[in-house]
């Protein structure tokens, strides 16, 4: 009895050990068809990417390099041109001066900035329409120009086009604006913003000087500038995927990706994918609709990929240059190229087929590029 109660409970184990090699063989093998249906996707993906002027690209998922290619393209002192991409770093100089008590978002610019207080207008702007671009300044792309002699002062006199808070006017004007409010902000620290940029922002994601553009007064233009490769850019996505950390706090990070009521998919420097899921949920173009007059571009409903994961950001500079992120993934896309007609939706669905929602509905799809970005 005891030998046939041994023998029933080996072929128990037995039976157990069967079934348990042949689930990690089934595992296994799903893994295994998971990473091919990816690198299908990412071969997709590269090749939308490279009809459309692309010439790299780079996916990390989870810390994990997952795709990595890059067939030349133009480098200036080894990085490229990210054009409107520099903004998210000054905008985490921004929100790190805020959690260190330097100024609040909503602080009214002219506390500091004196010149504005007779202004009706202009003293009632905050820190905040400045940083997403609802200040009602005039765009002024050319201040885009290195050979201003002090862009900040022209920055200052700039007209308003409409009441703070009314309007998203997508330009260099008012960082700059912010960049002067906080040079003296931080003057009695005997500090400089750029200083302030390289020690708490740069530094800390393995970084080191940038490419300025310099006036003649020295202030460095912010909405545009920096050169970096795939693998440089992607350390603000690390910061993104993991809400702030180690620059700033989470709710931090939050107040630069959430958008406003004149255009809720742009929050701070950063493109936000909040409304995907909404039924009236419209994909659109940025590039395209900002080629448009301010006043009819519609950002209504926008997002960047209709059905895609709500929490997808993105760092977007012109010409096609694109960083992605989605914290519930760890999930951090760099694409960079030279185009005029690059589709974020499309790319992203064949990069992502799995995580691809309902047929989009298009917004400015077919309008002329947005040219103005330097």
């Amino acid at each position: 009895m005891k030998a046939r109660a041994a023998g029933a409970g080996l072929r128990r184990l037995c039976s157990l050990m069967v079934l348990l090699a042949s689930a990690a063989l089934l595992a296994g093998a799903a893994a295994q068809g998971r990473a091919g249906a990816d690198e299908l996707a990412f071969a997709a993906a590269s090749a939308y990417s490279a009809r459309h002027g692309g010439y790299a690209l780079l996916v990390i998922e989870r810390g994990k390099v997952r795709w990595e290619e890059d067939r030349g393209g133009t480098l200036w002192a080894g990085g490229r041109r990210i054009f409107s991409g520099t903004k998210g770093f000054w905008i985490l100089a921004a929100l790190r001066a805020v959690q260190e008590g330097i100024f609040s978002l909503d602080t009214p610019v002219s506390e500091i900035v004196t010149e504005w207080r007779s202004d009706p207008a202009k003293r009632e702007i905050t820190v905040r329409e400045l940083l997403n671009f609802t200040s009602g300044l005039e765009p002024a792309f050319f201040l885009h120009t290195a050979q201003l002699p002090d862009r900040n002062t022209r920055a200052l006199a700039l007209p308003l086009l409409a009441r703070p808070g009314q309007a998203f006017l997508y330009g260099p004007a008012s960082l700059q604006v912010f960049h002067e409010f906080f040079r003296r902000c931080l003057l009695p620290r005997r500090e400089t913003p750029t200083h302030f940029l390289e020690t708490r922002v740069l530094h800390p994601m393995g970084l080191g000087r940038q490419r300025y553009l310099e006036d003649g007064s020295g202030n460095p233009l912010l909405a545009t500038g920096f050169l970096l490769r795939p693998r440089q850019w992607a350390a603000i996505g690390e910061v993104l995927v993991h809400q702030g950390a180690p620059i700033v706090r989470p709710e931090l990070m939050e107040e630069a990706l959430r958008g406003s009521a004149v255009n809720p998919a742009f929050g701070m420097g950063f493109w936000n994918n909040r409304a995907a899921a909404w039924p009236a949920a419209r994909e659109v173009n940025v590039e395209a609709m900002l080629s448009r007059p301010w006043r009819s571009q519609d950002w209504r409903n926008a997002c960047l990929w209709r059905g895609g994961p709500p929490d997808l950001v993105a760092a977007i500079g012109s010409h096609g240059q694109r960083l992605y992120a989605i914290p519930s993934r760890g999930l951090i896309v760099v694409r960079q190229g030279f185009s005029d007609f690059f589709s974020d939706g499309d790319f992203l669905r064949l990069l992502l087929p799995g995580a691809c929602g309902p047929r989009p509905v298009t917004a400015a799809g077919s309008d002329p590029p947005y040219s103005a970005w330097r």
